[in-house]
């Protein structure tokens, strides 16, 4: 390779000269179809990745710097590392796009979540919510009230302390002494 004929082809193509295009995809061809040939990328065919060659290569003849004389160098490496950064990309695509995610069969019905709550678990549901009824309706004053702060509340124990003015480890006791008291009425 020339490199000084390759410097001038660039030099012409930057003023669109066509047949300056056509001369440097000459040029580059063995070099893009050597490429071609060694690179898989799943869902490029040869064709596919030899026109991602090309596409570079003209992006490399926009972007280059005339005054720096070394055309062949950085479009063989921009080359390079713009397959290099498609394969990348491709490889590490999400399993949710293109075929990986095409999956069909007879029952996939079976794999679309429900929306109907089944009666069992409805009835269960009540009976674990009417035996912590109870299980609250036996605590203390001062229990409810703790319970009410963490669960319904959504507040820290931090922040029953400070309010209720006591040691912190005093209110770490109290709150597993009251589930203690609330897990043993559930189980029993």
């Amino acid at each position: 390779m020339d490199f000084n004929y390759i410097e001038d082809l660039v030099t012409k193509c930057k003023n669109n000269d066509e047949l300056a295009k056509e001369q440097l995809v000459n040029e580059f061809k063995p070099l893009i179809l050597n490429i071609s040939k060694k690179t898989f990328i799943d869902g490029y065919d040869i064709y596919d990745i030899q026109h991602e060659c090309y596409k570079y290569l003209f992006k490399c003849v926009s972007m280059y710097n005339l005054d720096k004389h070394r055309f062949v160098a950085y479009a063989t490496n921009a080359i390079k590392n713009n397959i290099n950064d498609l394969i990348r990309k491709i490889k590490n695509r999400s399993s949710t796009e293109g075929n990986a995610a095409l999956r069909l069969y007879d029952d996939f019905e079976k794999d679309i979540p429900s929306q109907e709550v089944p009666l069992e678990d409805l009835l269960c549901d009540r009976c674990d919510y009417d035996e912590l009824r109870s299980a609250l309706n036996n605590l203390t004053k001062d229990e409810m009230e703790l319970i009410d702060f963490l669960f319904f509340k959504n507040n820290t124990v931090k922040n029953y302390a400070y309010l209720k003015d006591m040691c912190y480890s005093t209110a770490i006791l109290r709150k597993k002494v009251t589930l203690k008291k609330i897990s043993n009425y559930i189980s029993i």
